[in-house]
């Protein structure tokens, strides 16, 4: 197969992350014979530097004529401390889903047996655990109206969600049941916002079109506590933007790092794959980060079109370097830790 696959590599950490999964994804490639097409880009604070704006229309030009993005992370100090900032990096970020109509994430969070016992929840609690969050991406508050009044001292931002994009996130939640376990819990806040009981009684009405699924409907301040007393008892989870945006960081804790876990953002057409750590900028340039998650974001790439062998090499080699301590040092033991680029040509020589 031939993949024209968009390189956005951001910020902080990103750049040597996605150098990392590059080395896989090319070992990967000559192993099964496919062949591809690099296309780089700019986004995030060094777009904002390069051109001033942090999705230029040269990036998006790019992204919407390829098959797939690889994305590193967004995000830079000097931003998240001045308040006043007119432009900021994840300002592209929130453009880019947009423009791309990336409307639906999905983030899996699942555990790894070598690592089990370095979660902060109990072995038993977690073990087995094997779940996918799907948060909604391009409405909710982060797009609802917003703004100030009485000269500035109050601030509003607005939730608001159409029946259409509630069906079409829902659509993929049933869809993704019916080929796992076929449970799947719809996330809200029904019992006090008007958004949260248009998402209940849209997914109610959908029910019949999946009487196979087994719908369990939760508040999401309960969620937020059992999900990590009892995270097995979930399979399939959809809920609202800014819901999912807490939850789906409250889980990653499950598998015992940030560092580990993949997400894909997908829509109509072209898909974006990432880590769902950010661009962790104090260990950027210093050879430390862990390339583990970003790896896997290929991983679910790879499997996107279709090509299971290869994302299942991929996940392979990953739990080989695990179980063999071939790791950086946010999961290293006895001071035996390897740098971002060691891991890399670990993975990609053992492909």
């Amino acid at each position: 197969m031939n993949l024209n696959i968009a390189l956005l590599a951001g910020d902080g950490i990103g750049p040597e992350v996605i150098d990392q999964a590059v080395k896989v994804c090319e070992a990967v490639a000559s192993k099964y014979d496919h062949q591809i097409n690099w296309k780089p880009a700019l986004t995030g604070a060094a777009a904002i530097d390069a051109v001033g704006e942090p999705y230029p229309d040269t990036t998006h030009e790019i992204c919407a004529s390829s098959d797939a993005v690889l994305f590193g992370a967004i995000g830079h100090p000097r931003f998240d401390n001045d308040p006043s900032a007119k432009v900021r990096p994840e300002q592209g970020l929130l453009k880019m889903r947009q423009k791309l109509g990336l409307f639906a994430n999905v983030r899996p969070t699942f555990t790894f047996p070598s690592l089990i016992d370095k979660s902060p929840l109990k072995r038993e609690r977690i073990e087995g655990t094997d779940l996918i969050i799907l948060r909604e991406l391009t409405g909710g508050v982060y797009f609802g109206e917003r703004g100030r009044k009485d000269g500035g001292d109050t601030a509003y931002d607005t939730m608001t969600y159409t029946r259409q994009e509630i069906q079409r996130l829902a659509k993929k939640g049933f869809e993704m049941a019916m080929k796992r376990s076929k449970k799947l819990c719809c996330v809200d806040k029904a019992n006090v916002l008007e958004a949260s009981r248009l998402w209940r009684e849209t997914v109610q009405a959908m029910e019949k079109d999946y009487p196979e699924v087994e719908v369990s409907y939760e508040f999401v301040d309960a969620v937020a506590m059992r999900l990590v007393q009892w995270p097995k008892a979930y399979d399939v989870m959809i809920t609202a933007n800014l819901f999912g945006d807490i939850l789906t960081d409250e889980a990653s804790v499950i598998s015992g790092s940030m560092g580990l876990m993949p997400s894909s953002s997908v829509g109509n057409k072209v898909s974006l794959y990432e880590p769902i750590h950010g661009s962790y900028p104090q260990a950027a340039g210093k050879d430390i980060a862990n390339p583990l998650a970003t790896v896997l974001s290929a991983a679910m790439l790879f499997e996107d079109f279709n090509l299971t062998k290869e994302a299942e090499t991929i996940r392979a080699v990953v739990n080989k370097s695990l179980s063999e301590g071939i790791v950086t040092e946010d999961l290293a033991e006895d001071g035996k830790a390897y740098k971002t680029s060691e891991v890399g040509d670990w993975l990609a020589s053992n492909v």
